[in-house]
């Protein structure tokens, strides 16, 4: 027993010296492709994907949740990405928050605020699509939330793709946006401050998404040895 217990304290420290991290440095990832990520369509990679909301609590801090379970489908073409087509559906009764008091969260999907019982979908399918840059865009389409359908506008980044990759023979494509809406207009009014206050929960929300996109596999891409 004291010999193990000595053998696992001296692993341990090996694998938290300087020389364990350089070993672990040398081991060499293969390239992605150098070829483009081609047009077709997409889907949302689950484990790579983060939906955030944001909203004024008090004027204190701004309140953050989350849903765990949405999908997304993406119909892209790198030649003519103002064209692309963008659809996505999100349960709300997957919301998460940070350490809810108890019944709190029963009550944020109660009928006070996102109803799930009533409204267990939302859904968003993009109208228009404008360029603002090399990489960038903004992005229109309808909101479905809490059964009012609204537009609502999001700006875009791309931040890169790569046709396919060693460990990966489909094509792969990621993004970050942000957006803000009015929970009101959606009929979710429960705790907006009166005019002037902020004594409540805000009006405005922000949503912020990361994304990672899974597409058609490359007939040419190399495989893995």
């Amino acid at each position: 027993m004291k010999h193990s217990i000595v053998t696992a304290v001296a692993l341990a420290l090996f694998l938290a010296s300087p020389a364990a991290f350089a070993a672990q440095d040398a081991v060499e990832v293969p390239p992605a492709s150098t070829a483009p990520a081609p047009g077709g369509a997409y889907t949302l990679d689950k484990a790579h994907a983060s939906l955030i909301f944001r909203v004024s609590h008090i004027g204190f801090s701004n309140y953050t949740g989350r849903f765990a379970s949405f999908d997304a489908a993406l119909d892209i073409d790198p030649a003519d990405p103002a064209a692309a087509k963008l659809e996505a559906t999100i349960d709300p009764a997957s919301l998460s928050v940070e350490n809810p008091p108890s019944g709190f969260l029963e009550s944020l999907l109660g009928p006070d605020w996102f109803d799930v019982a009533k409204f267990p979908a939302m859904t968003f399918r993009s109208t228009k699509i404008e360029m603002t840059g090399d990489d960038t865009a903004r992005v229109t389409g309808d909101l479905t939330l809490h059964g009012v359908t609204l537009p609502v506008v999001f700006d875009a980044t791309f931040n890169g793709g790569y046709a396919s990759h060693p460990f990966e023979p489909n094509a792969r494509i990621g993004f970050s946006a942000r957006g803000g809406l009015s929970r009101s207009a959606f009929g979710i009014a429960y705790g907006v401050p009166e005019e002037g206050s902020t004594m409540g929960v805000g009006d405005a929300v922000e949503f912020i998404i990361e994304a990672e996109f899974t597409g058609p596999a490359w007939a040419d891409a190399p495989k893995a040895e």
